[in-house]
């Protein structure tokens, strides 16, 4: 199993091609109009990325980048949308892990992602946090895997949806510590969260900068989380590869995607301005607030990187046998 890393992706190029790959990413762009897709509601991370990509990607290409809101299906709407669209680099998807690489092995998709689509740069990986309200009587991992086995099927846990990483990393950690808990699905992060700080459900993995003002705030507890190393916006809590259990190192990554037959000469374009726009002091202090950082992959290395992906996700469809309602 490969270690997901926590990254921001869009990094530089090596110094003797870096130069002209800027150069040739702030020339005129051929498209008047460009529309990055959104597959998910306004105000959510993904939504939130694109948005501060738009600007940096504007003022390089010389164009006009608009972001398409484009909801539904947990993010296979606008998913397939981009798989079938032109491929002149003028559509663009703000990509996940979910709608890349997990939802093809739960729902019967007309394009398969990872086929209709090339991966262009990474645009943010954040790890997950197990957290749990504040009331529950644990304060450590091991004291809450304890109270699970002592009390089978007592306590319930949240996703932001069936068949998201949430929920498949949550059916894995109950496999492999022999845990009963009842799943109640979501329809967004926001309504799971504050079920979990209200008590109606006791605990669920989330992304830790989502997560993190609600624990210094003393309204869940955080156990563990799921980087490689220790999450930067919670640098006291534990990994769960820290704790002995390196299966569930894993993140939600985010990245940018454009219709797989795109010319690769126009795709290493837009990679390489990409990542000079990351670059910029206010989007690396705002990405950090995220709890992600920059990364050094160019469009050929997100495509190994989502290749490697696949299986793992595949392997937790498979084995916690996750369907979607």
């Amino acid at each position: 199993m490969c270690p997901r890393r926590i990254s921001l992706a869009c990094a530089l190029l090596a110094a003797a091609a870096s130069g002209a790959a800027f150069a040739q990413a702030s020339a005129a762009f051929s498209c008047k109009i460009v529309k990055f897709v959104v597959p998910y509601p306004p105000g959510g991370s993904s939504d939130l990325l694109a948005r501060m990509l738009v600007p940096g990607m504007n003022k390089l290409l010389d164009t006009t980048v608009v972001v398409e809101n484009k909801a539904g299906a947990v993010g296979n709407i606008g998913t397939a949308q981009v798989s079938a669209a032109e491929s002149d680099g003028c559509t663009w998807l703000l990509g996940n892990s979910s709608n890349i690489v997990v939802s093809r092995n739960l729902y019967k998709l007309t394009h398969d992602p990872v086929e209709y689509l090339k991966p262009v740069a990474e645009a943010a990986a954040v790890p997950m946090v197990l957290y749990v309200n504040a009331n529950l009587p644990v304060k450590t991992f091991d004291e809450f895997i304890a109270l699970l086995r002592k009390n089978p099927g007592k306590y319930s846990y949240a996703s932001p949806g069936s068949g998201s990483t949430h929920q498949l990393l949550t059916e894995m950690m109950k496999i492999e510590f022999g845990l009963q808990a009842e799943h109640i699905p979501y329809k967004g992060s926001g309504p799971a969260i504050q079920d979990v700080i209200a008590g109606h459900v006791a605990f669920a993995f989330e992304g830790t900068s989502a997560i993190a003002p609600h624990v210094a705030g003393g309204k869940v507890k955080a156990l563990a989380t799921t980087g490689a190393a220790r999450s930067n916006v919670l640098s006291t809590v534990p990994t769960m590869k820290e704790l002995g259990h390196p299966k569930f190192v894993a993140t939600n990554w985010y990245g940018v995607f454009v219709p797989a037959k795109t010319p690769d000469a126009l795709v290493a374009r837009l990679n390489a301005g990409l990542r000079q726009v990351v670059k910029s002091p206010e989007i690396v202090e705002s990405l950090r607030k995220l709890d992600s950082r920059a990364s050094d992959l160019d469009a050929a290395g997100f495509a190994r990187f989502v290749q490697e992906e696949i299986p793992f996700w595949k392997s937790l469809a498979d084995q916690t046998g996750v369907k979607v309602d």
